[in-house]
């Protein structure tokens, strides 16, 4: 456990993905404004994906591409390519949620007049 520590404190990027998920989680949990949570949202969402490349960069590492005639493959010294397509995957998906929700959010203001959340839940009453 102690070795753990270590090496996170030996690595402060990981402290302040950490920092900036538990803030934005608590903005989320604790407004009542719709848009103010679905900034909480996209920010709890971009820490995760900054953790996710932070964690998959790999010091000294090429790109995957093995020439014929080459040297036998060894893994060490190629970075992996999957974590950073899925992250290019995440943000396209993160756009496309943030679009549809500030859409639904619009249409809900003009329905109910305002963007709190209790005050559309008495409404929809």
């Amino acid at each position: 456990m102690l070795e753990l520590l270590e090496a996170w404190l030996l690595r402060p990027n990981f402290l302040a993905f950490v920092v900036l998920f538990l803030w934005s989680f608590s903005i989320m949990v604790t407004t009542r404004n719709l848009v103010k949570q679905l900034i909480g949202l996209y920010i709890v969402q971009t820490s995760v994906l900054f953790f996710l490349i932070a964690v998959s960069a790999k010091s000294g590492a090429t790109v995957p591409v093995l020439l014929p005639g080459a040297d036998p493959v060894r893994a060490v010294e190629y970075a992996n390519p999957l974590p950073h397509v899925l992250t290019l995957t995440a943000v396209v998906v993160q756009v496309a949620t943030l679009g549809v929700s500030l859409a639904l959010i619009t249409a809900m203001y003009r329905t109910y007049g305002t963007l709190d959340e209790e005050e559309i839940l008495k409404r929809m009453e």
